[in-house]
């Protein structure tokens, strides 16, 4: 039988309604068997996320101090969604447990899973459903990665004709202790839930109806996707697009299930699918993203090509320093390397004089006040005229290029331009292609 992974954020789990809202969608396929869950999210734009109530919780716990003025919040929000849905569930029990685990010192990942733990308990309950508790099925390995025995504890745990809800966000490690993906991991539960139990589909309900071409925030009302690549929403996730966590599509690329972003509040919108391939010819552009706040370090020297190792050299001044680059485009007598504000910070000078030390470049400039913009679409490679219909847009708009970056495989064609630019390059881009 056909299995699909629906997998409900924050905003699909705040209150009593919401999780009404969720059965209704789950009860309408039966194919629908695997739930999973995050933690409540805020109910109107000034409430609070359950996850950072508990944050702080173990940061007043950290420091001796006391946890009940943010605990109340949380038990009472758990409280109120299980008698809205008058569940059998002792949740008062459960939310005092959790309470003295936080008192007696509890890891920030224990505290932090507990928000997806109880609102699994709570759905799993109402809707009949068996819960599976992630820690016993999501296996870390020690540096952080999912151990290859987690879908063979899936497919074991869930194998049965069953409803099963899981808690998403965090899974536990070889000695048994709860380990936490990274803020919004609940997707790559999902992502590995779906890969576990084989499902033919992946539907990600969340807010909105599936994903915009662009920032909807710098370009008026831009166009939905209707269907996206693996690659590309990858690159669009690296470039600053708030998409889908990009870890999360690692386990269903590989196993070629596609993920469908639903809208839990209109659930009638088909929202995005994100495929193994589409057809390039509906659109040759999937999307437009960008990020402002990078630096540019630009280093010539004569015959750059013929020094042995000097671009090792260089990464190596930056790696001594801590400091990632995001890209570095090259010429024959040219190197340049482009770095976040956030990453070189007050290490501006300290790093420029040590590359004219090490180095010995003829010319050395730093560009500051830099905007990234990333044009990512598969199409591209096979439609001529591509870059040049791209930069004539920026060229028409107005717009200084500062940096090109464009790897072989014509995915995706990176752009910098200044800060103050970047609202107006992102829109000649945009109305050019859209």
């Amino acid at each position: 039988m056909e299995s699909i992974v629906c997998k409900f954020g924050g905003s699909s789990v705040a209150d009593e309604v919401s999780i009404r809202q969720i059965e209704s969608i789950i009860r309408a396929d039966k194919r629908r068997r695997f739930i999973v869950v995050s933690a409540p999210g805020k109910r109107e734009a000034d409430d609070q996320k359950i996850t950072d109530l508990l944050y702080l919780c173990h940061e007043l716990a950290d420091q001796g101090l006391d946890i009940e003025e943010p605990f109340h919040i949380i038990r009472g929000r758990f409280l109120d969604i299980a008698r809205g849905l008058k569940v059998g569930l002792d949740i008062e029990s459960i939310l005092h447990e959790i309470y003295e685990q936080i008192k007696g010192g509890a890891s920030s990942d224990l505290t932090a899973s507990r928000g997806e733990y109880l609102s699994a308990r709570l759905l799993a309950d109402y809707l009949g459903g068996v819960f599976i508790d992630a820690a016993e099925v999501v296996k870390f390995q020690s540096e952080g990665r999912i151990d290859g025995i987690t879908y063979e504890l899936l497919a074991a745990r869930l194998g049965e004709e069953h409803l099963y809800v899981i808690p998403g966000f965090y899974g536990s490690d070889a000695n048994n202790k709860i380990r936490t993906f990274s803020r919004g991991g609940s997707d790559i539960t999902g992502a590995i839930v779906s890969r576990g139990v084989g499902a033919s589909i992946y539907e990600n309900w969340t807010d909105v109806s599936g994903f915009l071409m662009t920032d909807p925030g710098v370009v008026d009302n831009p166009k939905p996707m209707h269907s996206v690549t693996y690659r590309e929403i990858r690159e669009l996730s690296y470039m600053g697009a708030k998409v889908f966590h990009e870890e999360a599509i690692f386990p269903v690329s590989e196993a070629k299930i596609p993920i469908n972003i639903r809208n839990t509040h209109r659930p009638a919108d088909p929202g995005t699918m994100i495929v193994h391939n589409r057809d390039r010819k509906e659109n040759i552009i999937a999307g437009i993203a960008g990020k402002t706040g990078f630096s540019l370090i630009s280093i010539e020297k004569l015959l750059m090509n013929r020094e042995r190792g000097f671009g090792r050299r260089l990464f190596g001044i930056l790696e001594s320093h801590g400091i990632s680059f995001e890209h570095a485009p090259t010429g024959i007598d040219t190197m340049s390397v482009i770095i976040s504000d956030e990453q070189l910070q007050d290490k501006a000078e300290i790093v420029m004089d040590e590359i004219k030390r090490v180095l010995s470049p003829d010319r050395i400039e730093l560009f500051s006040g830099l905007a990234l913009i990333a044009t990512v679409g598969e199409g591209m490679a096979y439609r001529p005229g591509v870059a040049a219909k791209l930069f004539t847009s920026l060229y028409e708009a107005g717009v200084n290029i500062r940096i090109i970056d464009q790897g072989s495989s014509e995915i995706n064609i990176i752009v910098g331009v200044k800060s103050e630019d970047y609202s107006r390059a992102i829109n000649a881009i945009y109305h050019a292609f859209c």
